[in-house]
């Protein structure tokens, strides 16, 4: 897409160590160039392997315009799609999921097999070739349960890089081995960067999350030593390094790896729990009586891992909660949350979803108006943008740094 002047100058006058000004959160056509340069070029996490166990599962999504439909197909493998007809392009699928033997076009049946292959189209001659006709694919990554589409005709070719350092940490936890006990969407009136950057900090969180910071260490996410915290930062790395040693031997993975500003970015690092913390709960005991995978000990941290630019997720000994960033418009956010427990857990038995979820509802929720707060802000003749805390807000930057940078690479800055 054409970039103006006006936006070129926007991303070269772009400050580190500040947050961005204000167009770059309320600008409709600053939206478009997000869409094409951001969701349509780099992996986008929308979906868990959970979602869809069986052969014939779908799951869509919609993203940067376009309609994307997940499935598996009969040899079990993921597959994505463009969730169009070839026909005369009604939609395939229009349901948020769903279970089908085959693809079936709703207008004039025309039936893909679940490899996306035309298999039938009456009345179109014998001349018509079904083989020039499949649904035309999708990139699409399984990563240890986690599902990555990409829209990009050439996709970075680093997500290789990304799976061999995480699936030593992730496999673990058998996220293919869960279901989702529960998903909850919610629309954020709030650009999809400021959503992104409330996540990476936890500058906010003793003030405003009270039902997470019970089990969540405060210095756990980006905080760097000071004078004032030092007493309280030995006491944390102390802990985390007796926990280290004690997971390691267990050949669970938990040095930090960060690569944030890689082009398919992602950071992470188990951390201990607060409290003699299991899980992330309002008593901080596990939610799930059935833990994951092979695990028979339930206090084995929070396994964080962060991807650049739109999921963050937590994996613990007994359940798994994994988040995505869908952008609607420039000032509407869809932000999904599904909690994942083992395949065999009982709702009611092994795990009350209300307990399973109560944490992360009410963060979410309290997030939602710290986003909304910030996207009316921004929108005041008064804002230009503001500091970054050299000691809490580190990880802020690096979000800021790696989409300014993929836009400053797109228009060739």
């Amino acid at each position: 897409m054409k970039v103006t002047a006006e936006i070129r100058a926007l991303i070269e006058r772009r400050q580190a160590g500040y947050s961005l000004e204000a167009p770059f959160y309320l600008s409709e056509e600053i939206f478009a160039l997000d869409m094409e340069t951001i969701f349509r070029q780099h992996w986008i996490e929308v979906a868990t392997e959970a979602e869809i166990p069986e052969p014939g599962d779908y799951v869509t999504v919609d993203l940067a315009g376009d309609s994307i439909l997940i499935v598996r197909d009969d040899d079990m493998q993921v597959r994505a799609f463009h969730n169009v007809c070839r026909h005369r392009g009604a939609r395939l699928c229009n349901e948020d999921k769903g279970s089908v033997g085959n693809i079936v076009c709703p207008y004039h049946s025309w039936t893909y097999n679940l490899t996306g292959a035309l298999m039938f189209a009456e009345h179109m001659g014998e001349q018509f070739d079904r083989c020039k006709h499949s649904l035309k694919n999708v990139h699409v990554e399984n990563l240890a349960g986690l599902i990555f589409v990409c829209l990009a005709e050439e996709p970075p070719a680093d997500f290789a890089d990304m799976r061999a350092e995480m699936e030593p940490y992730l496999l673990p936890h058998d996220l293919a081995g869960c279901k989702v006990a529960a998903q909850v969407d919610i629309i954020e009136k709030g650009n999809w960067k400021l959503v992104m950057e409330n996540n990476r900090e936890c500058y906010h969180c003793v003030a405003n999350h009270p039902e997470l910071t019970i089990s969540l260490y405060e210095y756990g996410f980006g905080y760097a030593r000071t004078d004032a915290n030092a007493e309280g930062m030995d006491a944390f790395e102390r802990t985390c390094n007796e926990r280290a040693k004690q997971w390691e031997a267990m050949d669970l993975p938990s040095v930090e790896i960060e690569k944030l500003l890689d082009v398919t970015g992602f950071r992470t690092q188990r951390l201990p729990l607060d409290r003699c913390g299991e899980s992330q709960t309002l008593d901080a005991k596990v939610a799930s009586k059935k833990l994951l995978g092979e695990f028979r000990t339930a206090d084995l941290g929070g396994l964080s891992f962060w991807t650049q630019p739109n999921s963050w997720h937590h994996f613990m000994s007994d359940h798994i909660v994994s988040f995505s960033v869908i952008p609607l418009s420039a000032g509407e956010t869809l932000v999904r949350t599904r909690w994942l427990v083992h395949k065999d857990a009982r709702e009611g038995i092994d795990y009350d979803v209300e307990n399973l979820t109560a944490v992360w509802n009410a963060t979410n929720n309290q997030d939602r108006t710290l986003v909304e707060y910030s996207q009316r802000g921004a929108a005041s003749s008064a804002y230009e943008p503001g500091p970054y805390s050299p000691y809490t807000e580190g990880l802020v930057e690096k979000f800021s740094a790696w989409y300014i940078g993929r836009l400053a690479r797109q228009i060739g800055a």
